[in-house]
């Protein structure tokens, strides 16, 4: 899966993606609840698992916030390091956090690695990883990529649906080994909560309809997606937008 991960970022532009229009509603609705809950913490140490090119560690460390980072693609932590922030970048794994001890960290942000980990084991384990490091009351953030949306937007919109009707069971679960992705819905996401042993906070819908809309938002004047970001921050807790989000943010308190 290394291997894999590697050849694909090193042809998908990730950076370009989180700088989009698209990629800035999830970006600022993530950063959004990153500081509602680190603004109840003092001091707060913070550890991104799966840091990609560093657009949420860089920007909490340019902030002022002690940041660590851990990515597994060697081109995405090159970019981060290019960066010249104050986060301590490493290359690692997240399903094995032995670099760090139990309890180390305040806040853990899991923004990427469950969007990857195919295999239910690995998904637990790293939850479970992102739990022992984390202290006692602290906060645990996993983003997840929605079932629903890549149906609707790749099997539908985008006119595949005879192509990849093999992938899809009776429920129209995504069951594919075609591509690096693992797509989830929200009762499989309680499902692995109730296993490692994490407790909800909140979940949010980071981006709603946006990746729906991506022409459309493209088309906007600034003033017009400025409030198009407030409409999905307004939304971005309602249970019936969940599901049909592209991504999720499950905020868990240890």
């Amino acid at each position: 899966m290394s291997k894999e991960l590697e050849a694909y970022y090193n042809k998908f532009n990730e950076e370009k993606r989180l700088l989009s229009r698209h990629g800035q509603v999830e970006f600022r609705i993530t950063m959004k609840y990153i500081h509602q809950y680190l603004k109840q913490i003092q001091n707060p140490k913070i550890l991104e698992v799966g840091a990609g090119t560093g657009r949420y560690c860089v920007s909490l460390a340019n902030e002022g916030y002690d940041v660590s980072a851990i990515e597994l693609v060697k081109s995405n932590l090159g970019t981060l390091k290019a960066k010249k922030s104050t986060v301590k970048a490493f290359q690692g794994n997240a399903i094995d956090l032995h670099r760090f001890g139990d309890e180390s960290f305040d806040c853990t942000l899991v923004l990427g690695p469950l969007y990857h980990l195919k295999e239910k084991e690995q998904r637990i384990q790293a939850l479970q990883e992102a739990k022992r490091v984390t202290k006692k009351n602290g906060i645990v953030m996993v983003a997840y990529v929605m079932n629903d949306y890549s149906v609707i937007q790749h099997a539908f919109i985008d006119g595949h649906i005879l192509d990849c009707l093999d992938e899809l069971d009776d429920q129209f679960q995504i069951h594919s080994s075609k591509d690096l992705y693992y797509r989830t819905r929200l009762e499989s996401i309680d499902e692995l909560n109730e296993i490692a042993g994490l407790k909800r906070e909140l979940i949010v819908a980071v981006d709603g309809p946006t990746d729906y809309l991506r022409p459309v938002i493209n088309k906007m004047s600034e003033e017009e997606f400025e409030i198009f970001i407030r409409y999905v921050e307004a939304i971005s807790q309602r249970k019936e937008c969940l599901g049909a989000s592209s991504h999720v943010l499950d905020i868990l308190r240890i």
